[in-house]
């Protein structure tokens, strides 16, 4: 498995460095892994689903604001990525593992005490965001299951991070497949009140989602001490080193500080949506869990350009991390585009899987409608931000997008929705130029060569 990791069977095989084929292979258990995890959340709502649409809507709405908490430690630990695939191309693989530990250092602990925190403190937080009284309730009891299993994922998302920086996609697909069964079945068992175990309703799902997390953290962590993975990556413990950390956080805290803005800004876009009632929550929420389809393949493709990008860029062939970008984005495009069609062509049997209310249905037929252009530009936009990550280039974008999501997403959204009387309609219009500029500003940025001169 190491000489897999370490000579990729394409460039074997004499295909072109960052080829079309080289991104597929390395990105297909990625994007396994990723659909895997949108499963996992699919599941939730479809049994969350069925015990109403204040349910679902709760569903989403703390989802997005746990989310929001913990994004800039997920960011942060999507930099362990860019270091040790740029390590691993200067053929420096002795300090590949050494990036793992620190990356554990830096997120871990802080990432824990934060959704703790927001869990403790959720109950007057929610209230002061005007949901409706139903809403609140479900919400706050899917929060309270949630801290063990934050912590767990970032545990998870490090060391994914770490394999992915080495080339090897497919133990964290293992990890993700293993977690995701035991979602489901937890999840069905305890939301309905099946196989013997409490319904205990939307906090039924909070549970079951913490203990698969902890179950595939656990997969992981022991991943780590293969021998294999040990003798060619230097993976044992290592004491925290603060000069690492620091410069870890140097070129990791943006891409945090980027995700973190962004979601706030989304998070209250949410709320808006939130507060249009319950119908539009959850008419909100299944577009959302059906984007993720799509969004969830983009990111897989970006992940694999984060380490392509930043092997060839650490081995000095910036011509391989350039075709790199661009297979990833035919890639991104083409997957995009066989869901879009889907929305298109089954919207009725698509809502249906997650409620039958007459209302959630108006409300989302439009709203795949629109879903089905909107995810192209999404795709365009979220590998742009990977290449630009797996080449250190992670400060021009955290501007650029926090920038854009306070100063377009939000006033265009409230125009849209309120001033115009567009409803979660017109909201999601908004979301769309947002996302159209975004994608056109990443990759203009990539195409423009800046990243060849970042440094980490």
């Amino acid at each position: 498995m190491v000489t897999e990791i370490m000579t990729p069977a394409p460039a074997r095989a004499g295909h072109p460095a960052g080829g079309v084929r080289e991104v597929a292979a390395l990105a297909y258990p990625i994007v396994l892994t990723q659909l895997s995890q949108t499963v996992m959340h699919l599941v939730d709502c479809i049994f969350v689903g069925r015990l109403g649409a204040a349910e679902l809507g709760a569903l989403g709405f703390a989802g997005i604001w746990i989310w929001t908490v913990f994004c800039v430690f997920s960011g942060c630990a999507n930099g362990v990525q860019t270091f040790v695939s740029q390590a691993h191309g200067s053929g420096d693989h002795a300090s590949c593992g050494k990036w793992a530990w620190q990356g554990l250092y830096a997120v871990v602990l802080p990432a824990t005490l934060a959704v703790t925190a927001f869990a403790a403190c959720a109950d007057p937080f929610l209230r002061l965001l005007g949901t409706t009284p139903e809403l609140h309730d479900q919400a706050l009891a899917y929060v309270r299951m949630r801290p063990p299993g934050i912590a767990f994922l970032a545990v998870w998302m490090v060391i994914a991070a770490f394999f992915r920086g080495i080339g090897d996609t497919r133990t964290p697909l293992v990890a993700a497949v293993v977690a995701n069964g035991i979602n489901a079945v937890l999840a069905y068992g305890l939301v309905l009140g099946k196989l013997g175990l409490p319904a205990w309703g939307i906090a039924g799902a909070g549970v079951a989602t913490s203990v698969a997390e902890g179950v595939g953290a656990v997969l992981l962590f022991a991943a780590l001490f293969r021998p294999g993975v040990v003798r060619a990556f230097a993976t044992r413990p290592v004491a925290p080193n603060l000069r690492a950390i620091r410069r870890f956080l140097r070129t990791s805290a943006p891409i945090g500080g980027q995700w973190l803005l962004d979601m706030s800004a989304f998070a209250l876009f949410t709320t808006l949506v939130a507060r249009m009632g319950n119908a539009s929550m959850a008419a909100n929420q299944a577009m959302l869990s059906l984007l993720s389809l799509s969004f969830m393949q983009a990111v897989g493709i970006s992940l694999a350009a984060t380490t392509l990008v930043g092997r060839y860029k650490g081995a000095r062939d910036l011509a391989s991390a350039a075709r790199s970008f661009r297979s990833a984005a035919k890639l991104g495009l083409l997957l995009a585009a066989v869901v879009a069609a889907l929305f298109v062509a089954i919207p009725e049997q698509l809502l249906r899987m997650y409620v039958d209310d007459p209302q959630v249905l108006a409300f989302g037929r439009p709203l795949l409608a629109l879903g089905a252009a909107f995810q192209l530009f999404d795709a365009m936009a979220i590998v742009a931000a990977g290449s630009l990550r797996g080449a250190g280039d992670t400060r021009w974008p955290f501007v650029v997008q926090t920038s854009l999501a306070w100063t377009l997403r939000l006033p265009l959204a409230w125009l849209f929705a309120m001033t115009l009387g567009g409803g979660v309609v017109g909201a999601w219009y908004a979301e769309f130029v947002f996302v159209a500029v975004l994608s056109a500003a990443f990759v203009w940025r990539f195409r423009s060569g800046a990243w060849q001169r970042a440094e980490i």
